[in-house]
């Protein structure tokens, strides 16, 4: 039997709501500060406070420590710390076996089904008083209760009769850093890698502290320090010393540290001639390095790969397959608990059917010939990270393998750090999205969480937005996306809704003047970057390499499928890409009922239309456009969305500061600049295929089709380092 730790919370329900201020951009969500007039706060410092706190281990220590933090900031007082319970404690976290026997029986709750990171929270009535108890099976329960207690303090949640009952539905919740072992941070938009390679392992910054604070507050129990273009020098002793000293900053927090494991390392790093995974010399190495990784990291999670992608090493160089490649380093980790975790972001030059296809054929006739400590990490869709794509058709058709969901946090393809843009959005999407695998309701929520097909392992990754600018995001409003990813993490079947007005409240205030208007604005931002980018089902428009801005016309890369022209196909008779079964027949992958109404232009959902469908210029669309009338209401619709953003901000600047205001109108003043630039870019050059005028309601564009051409941006932020 499992030993229960049990935390209790002794609170006086007397002191009522509790209300949040507005915080500097540093505390991201964290925000313990208080409106000084609040009259809650002023009835509350009236009372003695004192909280019993039991010390056994690390983790019980920062929850501790963060509950001292956040009471000190949001009450404006010093709470006592108790060695002993008594009467004049309030609060009381502590091991179940000091807790009164009638506490423990009135929690009346199943402790196995919360697992060993879940958490109770419940007010319930001893001793004439009124508390809330916080229990858990394990410390780190103890730890995200702590955190959840928190934000409904921030929430001013009324907790008179708050009984939460809280698990996470996946068991690894992870981040990936595509940060390099020079800083630079690929597809990063908000300065460089918080790693200081240089120096650590006896330098702890103090941001390494707040990251681990971040992540825990939101459930996120891994992280991958190291792109996945990765440089094997991170596994060599100079840098896991390094990574040892990350590794213990993350532990108390409940966070493991992976690493990204470059394919070709026996070769670079281990004096090899060979990284065949069938070879006995290559096996070897990395089973040495296995356990030379966990002697200085005990709780290593384990390696991500990027292997035959993009011109990166994998098993086909050697004619092997995936399955050789993903299990030969999963029996190196399996004796130490750790996990594989192989990207499924593969395409080939070689194959000019379509792209969107060759992820799903290459890996789904390995279905169940992966080990069990074995996790395939698949995109949200089938190409890259788009602003709008159809899930990917891997999610229900790999029954028997550890399925992993990709999706990106950092804006590559969404207008940087400096587009408003709030990601759950999307995210919400694509987790709600029917496969149709096992039959209606089989959601991709349900695939992932292991609802449907029962995996072995369960799974979720963001690719990190997080860098070294003071506000970790480079755009205040980029955080809710570090944290609403964090939240879907734990829970994939919340609703963005409700992940948009817990981050502003937190963040901000709880004054619904602020709250419902800038509610509102985040929840549209999305679809607003849809319809000035890529409008109707257009997708991969985005200009060379950089990805900054648009570039429809690029035809001249050495690899097809590297040129947006690839994608929409435009020309005289019309614009988008055929996957019907009349095409590349990417319809074919999906479930029967979701390929039959993408496979027709009558039952496609526009949204996808010129994702699945290569439609004529004068085709009518639901709302009786035209195509291209459409397609250009769609820009425009877009354009004006942004300039609505604006006048929302303007009208709740009195509930922010004036810094808070500057940099946010700033930022949106930059996105309105660059979404007409998207809008007349992309219209200029697919008119010269169209052959028709503009419609009415279009603003004319300011600048020629020429002009947009010759645009360059060489020092564009977050372009990807070649280690090959």
């Amino acid at each position: 039997m499992k030993h229960i730790k049990l935390g209790i919370f002794i609170f006086l329900l007397s002191v009522g709501t509790i209300s949040a201020q507005v915080p500097n951009g540093y505390n991201l969500w964290l925000n313990y500060s208080q409106k000084p007039n609040s009259s809650i706060i002023k009835e509350y410092q009236k009372v003695s406070t004192s909280v019993y706190f039991q010390n056994e281990s690390d983790v019980l220590n920062v929850s501790r420590e963060e509950l001292k933090r956040g009471l000190k900031g949001m009450l404006g007082v010093d709470v006592l710390f108790s060695d002993a319970i008594s009467k004049s404690n309030t609060l009381i976290i502590a091991t179940k076996n000091n807790l009164h026997q009638d506490i423990q029986n009135t929690l009346e709750t199943n402790y196995k089904s919360i697992g060993d990171e879940g958490f109770i929270i419940k007010s319930i009535q001893f001793k004439g008083k009124q508390i809330i108890v916080i229990s858990a099976n394990q410390d780190v329960g103890i730890l995200y209760g702590v955190f959840r207690f928190l934000r409904l303090l921030q929430m001013e949640t009324d907790l008179s009769t708050i009984h939460i009952i809280d698990s996470p539905k996946l068991d690894l919740r992870m981040l990936n850093h595509w940060d390099n072992l020079d800083r630079t941070v690929e597809r990063g938009y908000a300065g460089f890698s918080l790693w200081n390679w240089q120096k650590l392992p006896d330098f702890i910054d103090q941001r390494y502290i707040d990251y681990a604070r971040a992540n825990a507050s939101i459930g996120i129990n891994g992280t991958v320090l190291n792109n996945v273009n990765a440089s094997a020098l991170i596994l060599t002793p100079m840098y896991l010393e390094k990574v040892a000293a990350l590794a213990n900053v993350f532990r108390p927090y409940g966070i493991k540290v992976y690493l990204t494991a470059r394919f070709s390392a026996p070769i670079e790093i281990g004096g090899l001639d060979t990284a065949d995974p069938l070879n006995s010399e290559v096996q070897n190495w990395w089973n040495t390095m296995a356990s030379n990784i966990y002697k200085a990291i005990p709780d290593f999670g384990g390696f991500l790969v990027k292997a035959n992608s993009e011109g990166q090493p994998g098993p086909q160089n050697y004619n092997r397959t995936h399955v050789d490649g993903a299990n030969m380093l999963a029996k190196a980790l399996q004796p130490h608990n750790g996990v594989v975790i192989w990207r499924s972001f593969v395409y080939s030059e070689h194959d000019v059917t379509d792209r969107a296809k060759q992820a799903y054929s290459e890996f789904v006739p390995f279905d169940g010939k992966f080990m069990d400590n074995v996790l395939v990490q698949s995109k949200n869709g089938p190409i890259d990270f788009q602003p709008r794509e159809p899930f990917h058709p891997m999610f229900g058709a790999m029954p028997n393998t550890n399925l992993m969901m990709e999706f990106q946090i950092t804006q590559e393809y969404l207008g940087f750090s400096t587009h408003l843009v709030f990601l759950p959005k999307l995210f919400e999407e694509v987790l709600k999205a029917d496969t149709y695998a096992q039959g209606k309701g089989t959601t991709v929520a349900k695939v992932i969480d292991g609802s449907i097909t029962k995996p072995k392992l369960t799974g979720i990754a963001g690719v990190s937005n997080i860098g070294n600018d003071i506000n970790w995001t480079g755009h205040p409003f980029a955080q809710a996306n570090w944290y609403g990813f964090g939240r879907l993490a734990w829970n994939p079947h919340l609703s963005s809704e409700t992940i948009a007005d817990e981050w502003l409240r937190a963040t901000y205030c709880n004054n619904s003047k602020f709250i419902e208007p800038v509610k509102n604005m985040m929840l549209n931002s999305r679809e607003a970057v849809v319809n000035y980018m890529n409008p109707l089902g257009l997708h991969h428009l985005f200009d060379t390499n950089h990805h900054y801005g648009p570039g429809p016309w690029v035809s001249n890369l050495s690899r097809p499928e590297w040129n947006p022209t690839y994608y929409h196909k435009a020309d005289e008779n019309g614009i988008g890409f055929n996957r019907s079964s009349t095409g590349s027949n990417a319809v074919e992958q999906y479930a029967n009922e979701v390929a039959h109404v993408f496979n027709t232009v009558e039952t496609c959902p526009e949204d996808y239309l010129l994702w699945f469908h290569h439609v004529p210029w004068d085709y009518k669309l639901k709302n009786g456009e035209s195509l291209w009338n459409g397609l250009a209401l769609k820009y425009q619709e877009g354009v004006n969305q942004v300039s609505q953003m604006i006048a929302t901000w303007n009208a709740v600047k009195p509930y922010v500061s004036e810094a808070e205001y500057k940099e946010v109108d700033m930022l949106l003043n930059i996105q309105l600049k660059e979404a007409k630039w998207w809008k007349d870019a992309s219209l200029l050059y697919f008119q010269t295929f169209s052959k028709q005028p503009f419609p009415k309601d279009i603003v004319k564009p300011e600048k020629s089709l020429e002009y947009y051409k010759s645009l360059k941006f060489p020092f564009a932020p977050g372009i990807r380092p070649h280690w090959d």
